[in-house]
């Protein structure tokens, strides 16, 4: 019964670590996606205005 726990404990903390990456992933993928989102905003407004895009 001891080795069960073991291989237990170990499943519970893999999952944790998998679940803690799938978060650092998705803040990740939100953080460029506004920052697409304001550099396409920036660059509209630059465009409405006749400037050049960077």
């Amino acid at each position: 019964m001891g080795q069960n726990e073991t291989q237990d404990d170990r499943r519970a903390q893999e999952r944790a670590d998998i679940t803690a990456r799938i978060a650092v992933f998705k803040s990740t993928q939100e953080k460029f996606a506004r920052e697409r989102e304001e550099f396409a905003s920036r660059a509209w407004r630059k465009a409405n205005r006749g400037e050049a895009a960077e």
